[in-house]
């Protein structure tokens, strides 16, 4: 189940030849949190802008599509991304093995290097298992962090300041907090990110509750923590959060048509009227894949499909989600040869 299904005609845009060979994978599992973890804050580069949360391409249960990485890296770095975001919602990080999880940030941190930051999604329900990863992510060269709560038991607003309060001092880089209510059952309240807007270690937000409302109460924070990066996750409320005072987005979407989405986010940055219309447009009709499907799980199936008719990557989904089936594959190949037509 490895190859590609494609529709139509097969359109490769970045060939792998161009990308810089990745690093190797260590699989090997971390079981034990160092005791002296190594503080890089200091070295964090500016996050701004358009950071995509990057599919994790898949050739089989447990096998990444290597080929597929590589372009899918290279085509959004050429796209003019401001960083990558890896491990996230869009990566399908909770149904991915620990070994895969490793491999992938090593193989993107080595296409990266040098060229945008990269950012890496630690959210586990295993405290441990989070910190790990983080080592892992800072050993392979990631610049900065992202964690969400711990998904299944839901946890109380006490116990989430005290579970960040925890984790904070036990992380070698700089970390973003993750507001996903939707997956997660619990939102990150605001008098909670006020409570732990002392510690030094969190950087930034990334607010995917898709409430605009709640979003420019995180820039009010900023009367406390003025270095805080906030960045908005749909797609629809990019121009709103940057005119909010938001630093950029993590949208989905970049992975398809990077370029739309850095254009759009330059755009609401010099508040040019006319290219925000223009661009907006564009974007909400590439919006128009999410709504194919009939599951929750539709949102990634799309964009994998997406990717996979652009000649980017395998669309294969980890288990228990499925690739789209024939009929709404070619609803999709319709929406991005209209994108492309334009």
């Amino acid at each position: 189940m490895g190859a590609e299904q494609r529709t139509g005609k097969s359109r490769i845009l970045h060939p792998t030849s161009r990308i810089r060979h990745p690093v190797t994978c260590n699989p090997q599992t971390t079981n034990h949190i160092p005791q002296t973890p190594t503080p890089h804050t200091a070295m964090l580069p500016p996050l701004q802008g358009i950071i995509p949360p990057l599919v994790t391409p898949l050739a089989d249960r447990d096998q990444l599509d290597v080929a597929g990485l590589e372009r899918l890296v290279a085509h959004v770095t050429e796209g003019g991304v401001h960083g990558l975001f890896i491990l996230g919602t869009t990566g399908e990080a909770p149904s991915l093995s620990y070994r895969l999880r490793r491999e992938l940030i090593d193989r993107v941190c080595g296409l990266a290097a040098g060229q945008v930051p990269v950012l890496v999604g630690i959210t586990d329900t295993s405290f441990i298992e989070s910190v790990a990863l983080a080592r892992h992510a800072a050993d392979a060269g990631a610049d900065a962090l992202v964690v969400t709560l711990p998904y299944y038991f839901p946890a109380g607003q006490t116990e989430l300041t005290e579970y960040i309060e925890h984790l904070v001092p036990e992380l070698p880089l700089p970390l973003l907090l993750y507001n996903m209510p939707a997956m997660t059952k619990i939102p990150f309240e605001i008098e909670t990110l006020r409570g732990l807007a002392h510690l030094d270690g969190i950087v930034g937000i990334k607010d995917s509750g898709g409430d605009l409302s709640y979003f420019s109460e995180l820039v009010k924070l900023r009367s406390e923590r003025p270095d805080w990066r906030l960045f908005i996750g749909p797609e629809s409320l990019l121009v709103d959060a940057v005119n909010l005072g938001g630093n950029g987005g993590v949208n989905g979407g970049a992975n398809l048509f990077p370029k739309l989405f850095v254009d759009l986010y330059n755009a609401a940055e010099t508040s040019d009227l006319s290219a925000i219309a223009r661009l907006q447009a564009r974007a909400d009709k590439l919006r128009q894949i999410y709504e194919i499907g009939k599951y929750a799980s539709r949102h990634i199936k799309a964009i994998k499909s997406a990717l996979s008719i652009l000649g980017i990557c395998s669309d294969f989904m980890a288990e228990p989600f499925h690739r789209f089936k024939q009929p709404e594959r070619a609803k999709v190949e319709a929406v991005i040869e209209a994108m492309e037509g334009e």
